[in-house]
């Protein structure tokens, strides 16, 4: 039976001239306009907007929880039968004679930086503390909160949430963006990585859609994440003495979201304007390092013994457990105040937020890990992108956090780590540990590393967005355009901080990743689809990547 030669081209109008030369038209401004509109309603009417997207906010958590769990599910299985399947894992995301562009080490810094740096610094501490006091075992009475019987539950569920799960999100979109890309010469856009399934037809209307879903969907997902950033540089400034920058409650107020803000957003569309190979790639091997360090720190003078036994036993913990956790689904009975209606309700809060927060953050993180790895297997993409970061992220979980755990387990703490807000938790351990002298300057150091890595994630999410109102076009973009978007993420996030804080924000988070998750689904499909038709092409002699320019076509 024969079988069509692979789509090599697609056609996505831009403009020739203008303002918006170079950018697709009904991408671009349709992506402004929800954006902007989103701003606009959040300040002119706050009380309105909170309440309407609380509303829509609980019915995808009531409607959708399982959806999301099972989502993120398919693509861990998607990814490691990938890796497996001979005939995919071997196949480059390239041409035959690609290599890549960046060293192990500054691809991995990049990956790392860009996927979860932020979020290492806040929640490396914090979740492991909160899931020590309370998880499923506890709500279900299994475990005691707060206790060393419940040390390997607190890992087990910190695990489930930065492991596989979190870095397949990234990893598929990568994939599929980088396959049909760089191996087909299609452009690098979302809408590029479902041509399998709808063809030409991705050059109008649905491979529009397509694209202002993944740029709606990055702005707020990005959002997300420079909103836990920006709490936890305000602490970080208080820490150091810088004043008048948080409320009575320890969180940022006006002044200190504002002046987190304006440094973040100037110094990451400074970098943005610069490109990948030279801000972001220098900017990334600066956190890195810096990374190296803070963690050298906590190996060498945290709780040493006790991170290498969380380490490997919470391994063992996660990898017997990811079977279950990544399928359970509680649903309540219907009697408020059950343990069934707990345990949906911090699977919703945790596991359900985190999924939504991963399939957000897909969009950029896969394009920008596309963006760096041509040249490199499928199997070795999914090693680098999946298994060894989730590996970064449990080494970290279990030093900082264990050591946190540990100083309030044995180490005289008394809640001065577990009290303090979620991106304090982090300083208030540095400076129990240490002198005043040394705390502070460990603090100064975290304030530097935590300010790399917001720019790293903020000035890669302006160039991803605007490579995709591109038409896929990687090649420099116009100036305004990179500061209209440093200025509207810096205004997202300032806008929904100021009306309704951190909830505000996961609110429009959740919302903004559910259309994205159907796209999602349908990449693993379509890349599936893709490497199984290569494989019946190669049997039949045609063809499986784009012929290069430099060769003439038969």
């Amino acid at each position: 039976m024969s079988i069509k030669p692979a789509l090599t081209e697609l056609p996505i109008s831009t403009a020739d001239t203008g303002f918006y030369r170079g950018f697709s038209h009904i991408v671009t401004i349709s992506s402004k306009l929800l954006i902007g509109g989103l701003v606009i309603w959040a300040i002119a009417f706050p009380e309105q907007s909170g309440a309407v997207l609380n509303s829509i906010n609980s019915f995808i958590l009531a409607s959708f929880g399982a959806w999301y769990i099972w989502t993120v599910a398919l693509f861990i299985l998607a990814c490691i039968g990938l890796a497996i399947w001979p005939t995919a894992g071997r196949l480059k995301l390239g041409l035959a004679d690609d290599v890549p562009e960046f060293s192990n080490f500054s691809w991995f810094s990049m990956m790392f930086g860009a996927g979860i740096g932020v979020g290492m610094l806040t929640w490396a501490v914090a979740e492991p503390v909160y899931h020590w006091n309370n998880n499923p075992e506890v709500i279900q009475g299994i475990t005691n909160g707060g206790t060393a019987d419940n040390i390997r539950m607190a890992y087990k569920w910190s695990f489930l949430h930065w492991g596989l799960g979190a870095w397949a999100c990234y990893a598929i979109a990568g994939l599929a963006l980088g396959f049909f890309s760089y191996r087909r010469g299609l452009p690098l856009t979302m809408r590029s990585s479902l041509t399998p399934l709808f063809g030409e037809r991705l050059s109008g209307s649905i491979g529009h859609v397509v694209d202002i879903v993944a740029v709606v969907a990055t702005i707020l997902g990005v959002a997300q994440t420079l909103g836990f950033g920006v709490e936890q540089f305000v602490s970080g400034l208080t820490r150091i003495g810088i004043g008048g920058l948080t409320n009575e409650a320890g969180t940022a107020n006006t002044a200190g979201v504002l002046v987190a803000i304006v440094v973040i957003m100037a110094a990451s569309t400074a970098s943005a304007l610069s490109g990948v190979g030279k801000g972001i790639k220098w900017l990334s091997n600066i956190n890195m390092v810096l990374s190296i360090a803070l963690l050298g720190f906590f190996l060498l003078f945290g709780s040493t013994f006790f991170g290498m036994q969380a380490l490997i036993v919470g391994l063992w913990d996660y990898v017997i457990a990811l079977p279950d956790m990544m399928f359970r689904v509680w649903s309540t009975d219907g009697v408020e105040g059950s343990i069934a209606a707990k345990l949906e309700s911090w699977q919703g809060a945790w596991s359900v937020f985190y999924w939504a927060w991963w399939i957000a953050f897909a969009p950029f993180v896969g394009l920008f890990l596309a963006r760096i790895s041509k040249g490199r297997t499928i199997r070795e993409f999914v090693l680098g992108a999946m298994i060894v970061p989730s590996l970064m992220c449990f080494v970290w979980f279990t030093w900082a956090g264990g050591t946190a755990i540990d100083l309030e387990l044995t180490g005289g703490a008394s809640g001065v780590i577990a009290g303090a807000p979620d991106g304090d938790k982090i300083f208030a351990m540095v400076q129990y540990m240490l002198s005043p002298f040394l705390g502070w300057a460990m603090s100064v150091m975290i304030v530097i590393l935590l300010m790399t890595y917001l720019v790293t994630t903020a000035d890669s999410a302006v160039l991803i967005v605007n490579t995709i109102n591109a038409a896929g076009d990687e090649g420099p973009k116009a100036r305004p355009h990179i500061i209209f978007w440093g200025v509207a993420l810096g205004a997202v996030v300032t806008a929904l901080l100021l009306v309704g804080g951190l909830k505000a924000i996961q609110t429009a988070m959740v919302i903004g990743a559910l259309p994205f998750s159907v796209v999602m689904v349908l990449q693993c499909v379509a890349l599936t689809k893709a490497i199984y038709n290569d494989g019946r092409r190669e049997q039949a002699g045609q063809p499986t990547t784009v012929v290069p320019a430099t060769e003439p076509a038969e």
